[in-house]
């Protein structure tokens, strides 16, 4: 009696995840019309001087290139800052040589960090201060670009007649815990959530955004009160972009991969901290919502390849659930597939999705243990314990 039930339950369960699937791919497949590509936008009739900040920290494996990058752009006024924040590496010493050989480039020693901020917040507030531009536009130190990014750009918050656009950079990806993680993060943007449904209400947590490229209106970014108002929250981008959401400014989330990139992480070291440093915060520090939906990842992404095996194996498992696991697993596969081609991700990444489930699973109870016992680090810096949004 007890196994005809299990045997029931494992049923309705798998077809319930056949459903959910289902649910995932379309909303997948109507953010793909909704995320339009940063450079499809037409001219506008005027350019905005555009102030394009960069807050750095030890990044002396990128910021020569970035830096280069953003003044090389084919746009008719802007003006490039970097604020290098007490980086420990060659970081300042890169920039100035690179200001030596272009004198648009301006430079900033940041200020020491006052016991209430976070770091990257405050180097952010500080480039703000200085900046002079009718748009504001925030890269971080790790991503590059082409050289129509700012034309893209202000074309794009101009069409839109928004106060604030995030765009998805393309990542690279190359070790296995990048190719495992990233790709996985950028398949729960677009399936997570209806991002046609974020303009029509207000809901902090129907909000998606990326805080690796962000511009938001000179105006819009004071009324929201700037990296001040978020500076204890470790997911900046979130905190200040929900603050400007919940003021009923309109803000967009493009795709950004055809103009800017980024190679976000190069090894395991920098992937686990990272992810580590960010998840817990991203669930608004909710211990109850992010187990929830990492089991529910679980069940989802994993449970169905693991039935699918044993009903093949056991002849006495009823057929019926084993084709709904198939079916799941299918699914499965054009959901990931869908993603990776969208986001120009390596398409044998998608065989190994249940790994991907699984290691994304063990980063977010890693993240909520180590963001409690306050000891998520990232680049030499504690991050506080929770601060929620």
């Amino acid at each position: 009696m007890y196994q005809i039930l299990f045997l029931d339950i494992l049923f309705y369960i798998q077809s319930a995840i056949v459903v959910s699937l289902v649910v995932l791919l379309t909303v997948s497949l109507f953010n793909m019309r909704y995320l339009r590509r940063l450079n499809s936008y037409p001219a506008p009739a005027a350019w905005p001087r555009c102030s394009v900040l960069v807050p750095a920290r030890n990044e002396e494996a990128n910021i020569g290139r970035c830096a280069g990058d953003l003044l090389a752009q084919d746009y008719p006024d802007f003006q490039v800052i970097v604020l290098d924040d007490n980086s420990t590496d060659r970081t300042w010493q890169i920039l100035q040589e690179l200001a030596t050989r272009d004198p648009g480039l301006v430079l900033m020693k940041g200020k020491p960090l006052p016991d209430d901020w976070l770091g990257k917040h405050w180097a952010c507030s500080q480039l703000a201060e200085a900046a002079n531009g009718e748009l504001l536009v925030f890269v971080d130190a790790d991503t590059f670009h082409e050289p129509g990014m700012l034309r893209g750009a202000a074309s794009a918050m101009i069409a839109e007649d928004t106060c604030l656009i995030s765009a998805l950079p393309r990542q690279i990806v190359v070790s296995w815990s990048e190719l495992l993680s990233i790709p996985a993060f950028y398949l729960g943007m677009l399936c997570g959530v209806p991002l046609e449904l974020t303009r029509l209400q207000r809901n902090p947590l129907l909000f998606a955004i990326l805080g690796q490229f962000l511009v938001f209106r000179r105006d819009a970014y004071d009324a929201a009160g700037g990296y001040a108002a978020v500076r204890h929250n470790v997911v900046d981008d979130i905190a200040i972009g929900r603050r400007v959401h919940a003021m009923g400014l309109k803000y967009k989330l493009l795709d950004g991969g055809g103009l800017v990139s980024c190679r976000m992480y190069r090894d395991f070291n920098q992937t686990w901290k990272g992810l580590t440093k960010s998840t817990f915060a991203t669930f608004n520090f909710d211990p109850y919502f992010i187990t929830l939906m990492y089991m529910l990842v679980l069940i989802f992404y994993v449970s169905p390849p693991i039935v699918l095996g044993i009903g093949l194996a056991q002849p006495q498992i009823p057929l019926e659930i084993t084709v709904m696991a198939g079916i799941a697993v299918f699914l499965n596969l054009v959901l990931w597939t869908v993603s990776n081609m969208r986001f120009h991700f390596p398409l044998y990444v998608v065989l190994f999705y249940p790994f991907s489930a699984i290691f994304m699973t063990v980063i977010a109870f890693a993240s909520m243990i180590l963001t409690m016992q306050g000891k998520a680090l990232w680049k030499g810096r504690l991050m506080p314990k929770f601060v929620k949004l």
